[in-house]
C-alpha cells in the first residue's frame, strides 16, 4: 500500500507537553496519585472583568478582519509600548495562540533556525514540519541556560546560510530563567541581520517586575511574540499576537496571508474580550499572581536543591529545571518514567528541550493547586508562608517531599 502520510510527518510524535498531561489525567482516572509537574498551564482563574467582556460579546458572531481587531491591535500596542517599544496596531498580528504564530513563520520563513538548549518543545518540531534546518547553541547553568553572545556569533560563523531567525524565550521554558545578556546578544543580532523572535509569553510573570525586552536593544529585527495564556489564565481561550517591526514588513505580509489561508481570524468574542485585557488595570491580580508564583518556586527550589540536585533559582514563569546528578539511568526519559512509577510525580525529560538524552535533567511545573482558592485566600499585602502552601498547594509541598526522597535514595 502507498504511503498516504507525508515522511517528515509520519516522524512525529505528540507534543511532549500535551502527551505528558494526558498521560498524568489516565493514572489520574486509574486511581493513581499524581503530582501534576509535567504540563505548563496556569493555575490561576482569569480576571473577572475580562470574563465579564467575554460575557458581553458573546453575541459577536462575524467574521474580524484577518490581521484582528483594530480596537484589539491598538490595546495591544498601547500596552507593549510601555516596555519601551514603539509599535502601531498595524504591526500586530492576532493568532489563535501564539503557538499558530510561530508555525506559520516557520512556513514562510526561507532560512535556517538557531536554537538555544533547551528550548521549548514545539520549535524544532515545526522547523522540522517546514523543512527548516535547526542548529543548536547547547547552554549550561552556569550561563543561566541562555547562550553568550560568543556562542552565538560562532554558530553564526559556522552556517552557511545568511537567513537566520533566532528564537529568545525569556522567562525561559523550561528554566524558569531569565536573560541577563540581552544587549551583547543583540551587537551580534545587529551585526549579522538575524531575525530575533522573542517569545515573552512569560513576561507578565517577571518576578523582579523589572522586565527587559530584546526589542528594547534591537527594535528593527525583533518580533515580539505573546499572549493571553500564561499571565491572564487563559491557555484555552487560545489568543496570542505578533508584534512585527515595519523593517520586516515582507515576513508580516505574508504571515497575514497564511493565517487568511489557515484560521481566517480569531473567534471574535475572544478577541473583544481581550481588549479590556489589554486596556484594563490588572496589576492587582498579577502581583497576587506572582507573589504566589515566586513563593511556590521559590519553595521547591530550597527544598530540592541538595548536593545530588542542581537547581537554578526562579526568576520567572512556572518552572523550574533540576538536574539529578547521582541519577544513573540510560536516558532522562528512562529517568522520568521511574520518578512517575515510583513516586507518582510527572515531570518531563530534558532530551524533550533539545539536551543530550544523558543529561539528567527534568522541567518541574509547580502549578498543580487550586489557583482561585490561593488567589482568594492570600489577597493584599498578606506575607506567605509554608502553612499556606501546605494549605492552599499541598500537592506542591507533598510532591517535592516525595521528589527529594527519591533523589536520595539512589
Amino acid at each position: 500500500m502507498n504511503k498516504i502520510i507525508k515522511e517528515q510527518i509520519s516522524q512525529l510524535k505528540p507534543s511532549a507537553t500535551l502527551a505528558i498531561n494526558e498521560e498524568s489525567n489516565r493514572l489520574k482516572k486509574s486511581g493513581k496519585k499524581i503530582y501534576k509537574f509535567g504540563f505548563g498551564q496556569s493555575p490561576f482563574p482569569v480576571p473577572e472583568s475580562v470574563i465579564l467582556a467575554l460575557k458581553n460579546n458573546a453575541n459577536k458572531n462575524t467574521y474580524l478582519p484577518m490581521q484582528g481587531l483594530e480596537e484589539l491591535r491598538l490595546a495591544i500596542a498601547n500596552h507593549i509600548n510601555k516596555n519601551n517599544n514603539n509599535f502601531t496596531s498595524d504591526d500586530v498580528i492576532i493568532g489563535p495562540g501564539t503557538k499558530e504564530l510561530m508555525f506559520l513563520t516557520q512556513i514562510a520563513f526561507h532560512g535556517d533556525v538557531l536554537l538555544p538548549a533547551p528550548s521549548w518543545v514545539s520549535y524544532q518540531p515545526q522547523a522540522f514540519i517546514a523543512k527548516n534546518q535547526v542548529h543548536w547553541i547547547q547552554t549550561t547553568s552556569s550561563s543561566n541556560w541562555f547562550p553568550s553572545a560568543e556562542q552565538l556569533e560562532n554558530k553564526i560563523k559556522s552556517i552557511k546560510n545568511r537567513n537566520l531567525i533566532l528564537f529568545m524565550n525569556s522567562p525561559n521554558n523550561p528554566s524558569g530563567a531569565v536573560c541577563k545578556n540581552l544587549e551583547e546578544i543583540s551587537e551580534v543580532a545587529k551585526k549579522y541581520k538575524l531575525i530575533i523572535l522573542s517569545d515573552e509569553i512569560y513576561s507578565e510573570l517577571t518576578f523582579n517586575n523589572q522586565y527587559k525586552s530584546i526589542s528594547n536593544f534591537y527594535p528593527e529585527g525583533t518580533i515580539v511574540s505573546t499572549g493571553l495564556s500564561k499571565w491572564c489564565g487563559a491557555g484555552g481561550w487560545r489568543l496570542g499576537f505578533f508584534a512585527i517591526p515595519s523593517h520586516l514588513k515582507e515576513l508580516k505580509n505574508s504571515l497575514k496571508i497564511l493565517c487568511s489561508e489557515s484560521f481566517t481570524s480569531v473567534s471574535a468574542p475572544i478577541q473583544y474580550a481581550a481588549v479590556e485585557a489589554y486596556k484594563g488595570d490588572h496589576s492587582n491580580y498579577l502581583n497576587i499572581v506572582k507573589k504566589i508564583l515566586s513563593f511556590a518556586g521559590n519553595y521547591v527550589y530550597e527544598n530540592l536543591k541538595s548536593n545530588v540536585v542542581n537547581i537554578t533559582k526562579p526568576e520567572g514563569g512556572f518552572y523550574l529545571f533540576p538536574e539529578f546528578t547521582n541519577a544513573q539511568f540510560s536516558s532522562s526519559s528512562e529517568m522520568c518514567r521511574d520518578i512517575l512509577t515510583k513516586t507518582g510525580i510527572a515531570l518531563l525529560p530534558g532530551s524533550d528541550f533539545g539536551l543530550g538524552s544523558k543529561k539528567m535533567l527534568a522541567r518541574l511545573s509547580y502549578t498543580d493547586f487550586d489557583g482561585a482558592n490561593f488567589l482568594k485566600n492570600t489577597s493584599g499585602s498578606k506575607k506567605l508562608d509554608n502553612a499556606d502552601l501546605k494549605k492552599y498547594a499541598p500537592n506542591i509541598v507533598e510532591g517535592i517531599s516525595k521528589l527529594k526522597e527519591w533523589s536520595n535514595l539512589l
